[in-house]
């Protein structure tokens, strides 16, 4: 009944994955046809991967993962950020995204990828471990403050970290480019990127920083006044916390997992021992 084909990125196909992520979402309303061009056609990286079920000329259902690089076990590696995925109302319940998924990971190991990582929320992330092999690394750190909300011992991550996103300043220029919703990159004086982008909510936004160093920052720093969210992990004992409040998982609308399946070994990195925050994936 369904024909399962790799996803493509011309015009006509991404106003396909547009109108189906519109349906199942209705309320996510940066899904368009612009961002979706961003997110799977001009990421550095390359383009994304990813497969389609079909039925005759009927969209049934898609997932798709983005390229990224990535420092795993102390070696730089090709790796896959799993992010959309969606089933039309009329053939849910068929074990499509399962599927889908188990086929875009054969295809990524083939091609030389060496894991799949993501962040699920609590009502996913039983599905990803269960049915996907995913392991369950750690629930993200979700902390409200002002400023610059850690302070980050960056050679200390770069020494220790089993798990760290490989930025280079195309990719974070590509990332800042959100069509939706733009990340502003601002120099500090420790001479490392602090990240900036709008939440969900009004006058809070979310913070990040990176051990890069910009040339030249593409906005000025944002209202110290404002409150940031950090969302995300960093290495035990490699940075101290500014004045902060960590957020009670009752306030959060679902706490949010780090998760990670390795594709070409059988060794994880350590759950204490990975770097990530808002800007190493798509939550804002």
């Amino acid at each position: 009944m369904f024909n399962y084909t790799p996803v493509t990125v011309e015009t006509e196909s991404l106003n396909k994955y547009a109108a189906l992520l519109k349906a199942c979402f209705p309320n996510a309303h940066h899904l368009g046809s612009q961002y979706l061009h961003w997110l799977y056609v001009d990421n550095p990286c390359g383009h994304a991967v990813g497969m389609d079920a079909m039925v005759g000329e009927t969209l049934a259902a898609h997932y798709v993962c983005i390229p990224t690089r990535v420092v795993v076990l102390g070696k730089e590696v090709k790796a896959l950020l799993s992010l959309n995925t969606a089933t039309h109302p009329d053939y849910r319940g068929k074990g499509l995204f399962t599927k889908l998924a188990e086929l875009t990971y054969q295809a990524a190991a083939e091609a030389n990828f060496s894991l799949v990582y993501g962040v699920a929320n609590a009502n996913s992330t039983p599905g990803f471990v269960r049915k996907l092999a995913f392991q369950l690394a750690s629930q993200l750190d979700a902390r409200i403050g002002y400023g610059r909300q850690l302070n980050i011992a960056w050679s200390r991550v770069v020494e220790v970290a089993e798990f760290r996103r490989a930025w280079d300043m195309p990719q974070l220029e590509w990332r800042a480019k959100n069509p939706t919703n733009p990340v502003s990159m601002f120099r500090n004086s420790n001479g490392y990127t602090e990240l900036y982008a709008n939440t969900d909510k009004k006058n809070i936004l979310v913070w990040g920083e990176l051990p890069i160093a910009l040339s030249a920052s593409n906005s000025s720093r944002p209202n110290q006044l404002k409150p940031r969210l950090f969302l995300g992990l960093n290495p035990r004992a490699c940075s101290s916390r500014n004045i902060s409040f960590s957020i009670p998982n009752r306030l959060r609308p679902s706490p949010l997992n780090f998760i990670i399946r390795m594709l070409d070994n059988e060794s994880y990195p350590n759950s204490d021992l990975v770097s990530f925050s808002f800007v190493d994936f798509d939550a804002y």
